[in-house]
């Protein structure tokens, strides 16, 4: 057992009764724990870059789980908007289909004047119908 020194006590036997041997331990001199002795300070070169390369996975992983979340709800907001610009598109064919009537036809124009300003031709009686 190296850094242990077994002593042989000349009393032991005769104190315990018996015949045999005690043995005493004392431990090694101390010294740091770090060093030739106990530990290889190169062997702790690797373990060290591993821990680190774990941290900075962990640290990767993180920032990626909150990218992602925030490019769910990025692509969410799009959706959203993408179906309100194909609403607005709707509105605005529907509009200009509607300019293009009052441009080209005057019966459309007509019919549109009496329905929203309520007119009449002269000697017509209108009637009106609550739903």
């Amino acid at each position: 057992m190296a850094g242990r020194s077994g002593k042989r006590t000349p009393n032991s036997a005769a104190a315990s009764g018996g015949a045999g041997f005690e043995f005493s331990f004392t431990p090694a001199a101390a010294g740091p724990l770090i060093g030739p002795r106990f530990v290889n300070p190169h062997r702790l070169v690797i373990p060290l870059y591993v821990l680190a390369m774990a941290l900075l996975a962990l640290g990767a992983g993180a920032w990626f789980v909150d990218a992602r979340a925030e490019y769910r709800q990025l692509k969410q907001t799009e959706a959203a908007i993408r179906l309100k610009l194909a609403a607005a598109e709707q509105r605005l064919l529907e509009q200009e289909r509607i300019l293009q009537r009052l441009r080209n036809d005057p019966g459309f124009v007509e019919s549109a004047i009496r329905r929203r300003l309520s007119q009449a031709r002269p000697g017509e009686v209108v009637f009106r119908f609550e739903d």
